[in-house]
């Protein structure tokens, strides 16, 4: 399937590239991120523009989002239930409404771009939660931009290698996650630490 959709690709540009990033974003599990790596390849090679590549993937990927939103916050608990029980999702919707609870605008902003497998059920919980509407556009767009310009400057950079690029994605986010949690801890113990000496003192 991934080859036929970069043959679609290289065929039809643009047009092709955003209405697969609707569907995906939507909840379709298509392998966008090599996608939008081999579009980065093909500014390299001179068919596509850099900027087209991030805001129309940008563009794709949000309006798939809010897709997945409006299923959430319209389509109702026994509707998302009997749908992740279709497609084996139910335990990816637990997961995505505690860190929906857990992190809110954060978990929106980082499920776009660092930990992308819960970015679509993070969409459908955030909805059945009514979360802000505009808050949810926000911090979504605000994440593809950075998901899309990321991925596509790999592709760029890496245009002979680009599925060695997309293969090593997974394990890019996780990396980043790891590290980026490894920070925050650290950032904590600082401020109990300081905290504890103020008590002291």
């Amino acid at each position: 399937m991934s080859d036929q959709m970069l043959e679609w690709l290289a065929v039809y540009g643009l047009p092709v590239y955003f209405a697969i990033l609707v569907i995906a974003s939507a909840g379709v599990p298509f392998p966008i991120t090599l996608m939008v790596a081999v579009a980065g390849a093909f500014v390299d090679a001179g068919e596509m523009t850099f900027w087209q590549v991030v805001v129309v993937g940008a563009a794709g990927a949000a309006i798939g989002d809010n897709i997945g939103y409006a299923l959430g916050r319209y389509g109702g608990r026994r509707k998302i239930d009997w749908l992740a029980k279709k497609v084996g999702g139910r335990d990816k919707i637990e997961r995505a409404e505690e860190f929906s609870r857990r992190w809110g605008a954060t978990g929106i902003f980082l499920s776009r771009w660092l930990i992308t497998p819960l970015g679509p059920w993070i969409n459908i919980t955030s909805g059945l939660t009514c979360y802000s509407w505009i808050r949810f556009v926000f911090w979504d767009i605000l994440g593809e931009l950075i998901w899309v310009t990321l991925y596509a400057t790999l592709g760029w950079a890496f245009s002979n290698r680009v599925q060695a690029v997309a293969s090593m994605a997974d394990n890019l986010t996780w990396l980043i996650f790891g590290i980026a949690a490894i920070v925050i801890v650290v950032l904590m113990l600082i401020k109990m630490n300081g905290r504890r000496a103020s008590l002291k003192s």
